[in-house]
């Protein structure tokens, strides 16, 4: 009867361990569908890092020069100085 246990007792060890490379909370699967996530993230976090360069060199802009704010009150507003003359050309 002990002869038996033995080889018993490594094929259902055997089996969980198995079970666990597979099925487990590390698991074959588990740990691809991880590591696909982190490749995800880590494009996210690069994508919003250049935003965010994007915007402090816009901010810096903004605080240091003028020539910025300028163009964008030209551009978004109309801005015309005051020794300017505004001239619309109609197609």
């Amino acid at each position: 009867m002990g002869t038996k246990f033995i080889p018993v007792a490594l094929v259902a060890l055997l089996l969980v361990l198995q079970g666990q490379l597979w099925f487990g909370r590390g698991s074959v699967p588990n740990v691809s569908k991880l590591q696909s996530s982190l490749v995800e993230q880590k494009r996210d976090n690069q994508l919003a890092a250049l935003a965010n360069d994007r915007l402090f060199a816009e901010i810096n802009d903004l605080k240091e020069g003028l020539e910025i704010v300028e163009e964008r009150a030209r551009a978004e507003l109309g801005m015309v100085r005051s020794n300017e003359i505004y001239v619309q050309i109609a197609k």
